[in-house]
């Protein structure tokens, strides 16, 4: 009997560093996994970066750990799974071990949603499903820092303090998270993943409507 495919992930966190990742291994859909690490250890839930789905997820987790010790010690603590990493340089190990499995599918992430999946029915893509879109940041659409948002779902304004981040009752936030913590429990969706700039207006227009908007005049 096959053994079922698990997934070794490389997750973000808004709290942490930029070249601060967790890379570690479920035998479950990794958004339920993220959710299980969103506690009081972390201030913000963590985001998903890139999953490398495979049958061998155990042997390919030590691996990658290897792998990136060989580097140097860039392990934040050794018995943890947390490594001083850029997530860009962490995907690029997963892709190199993916090359040698046979059943691999990488999948990488935007806002918790999957940007990367299977190309004719293929074991790894080659090439986005889409084009590739990155991070939303306020420059893109011209929105200046100090600039006030409608949060949508209930109303409340909240102030851009960063490209990627708002201030709302003395607190930092990145989209996305304030998205899940302050969403009205009766309009929240069944994944809890949510696509920050789709739930904020600027001057009445959703910062996605916006971004889309600019993006087809270039």
């Amino acid at each position: 009997m096959a053994k079922e495919p698990g997934y070794v992930y490389i997750l973000t966190n808004p709290s942490f560093r930029e070249d601060w990742v967790k890379i570690g291994k479920s035998s479950r859909p990794v958004d339920i996994r993220s959710k299980e690490l969103d506690n009081t250890a972390v201030p913000l839930p963590f985001e998903i970066y890139a999953t490398l789905k495979t049958e061998k997820f155990d042997i390919v987790e030590k691996k990658i750990h290897k792998a990136i010790d060989r580097l140097t010690d860039l392990r934040i603590r050794q018995n943890r799974e947390f490594f001083n990493i850029q997530p860009e340089l962490a995907l690029e190990i997963f892709k190199d071990e993916a090359m040698i499995l046979d059943d691999a599918v990488i999948t990488m992430y935007e806002n918790n949603q999957p940007i990367v999946l299977k190309e004719n029915d293929t074991t790894l893509p080659t090439k986005p499903a889409a084009p590739h879109r990155p991070r939303f940041k306020f420059s893109m659409v011209n929105i200046p820092i100090g600039a006030e948002l409608t949060f949508v779902p209930t109303g409340v304004k909240v102030k851009v303090a960063s490209e990627d981040q708002i201030e709302y009752e003395g607190r930092i936030f990145k989209l996305s998270p304030f998205v899940g913590t302050f969403m009205p429990v009766e309009k929240r969706n069944t994944s809890g993943a949510y696509q920050g700039p789709k739930y904020f207006t600027y001057q009445g227009e959703v910062l996605d409507d916006i971004r889309s908007r600019i993006e087809s005049k270039e």
